[in-house]
């Protein structure tokens, strides 16, 4: 049951990312006409820059894919695990309301629950080595 459940989130994870890293190219899901200050200010910063917005939603695409066709899964959750996280800071500190973080709650918990399927191949990252 487990597998399937892993199975199931990373499938579901591959999909926003696959998705949402080609609305990055596509824009075929429109931005919100009003936006919190904050996040104005915040993409004026990232679109100022002529590199960060194509090589974060070319990861993305690539990962999400990576994730769908179950090709170098554990490496592709590694990849996207610090985009998952500012996903979920950036809601939480920039949107404002508790419905502008379910989404990245929920993609913390698919995170988490596709990653666990890996967990012997992530444990030895966590494991103390005495130096040489």
């Amino acid at each position: 049951m487990k597998n399937k459940i892993a199975m199931g989130a990373q499938i579901i994870l591959g999909l926003i990312f696959f998705v949402f890293g080609l609305n990055g190219f596509l824009n075929f899901i429109p931005a919100p006409a009003t936006q919190p200050e904050g996040v104005i200010k915040f993409f004026e910063g990232v679109m100022s820059t002529s590199y960060f917005m194509p090589v974060l939603k070319g990861t993305e695409t690539i990962c999400g894919a990576l994730l769908l066709l179950g090709f170098a899964s554990p490496a592709a959750l590694v990849i996207l695990a610090p985009i998952t996280l500012q996903i979920a800071l950036f809601h939480g500190f920039l949107t404002p309301g508790f419905q502008n973080f379910i989404m990245p709650l929920a993609m913390i918990i698919l995170h988490v629950l596709a990653a666990s399927a890996y967990w012997h191949l992530y444990a030895p990252l966590f494991k103390r080595n005495p130096r040489v």
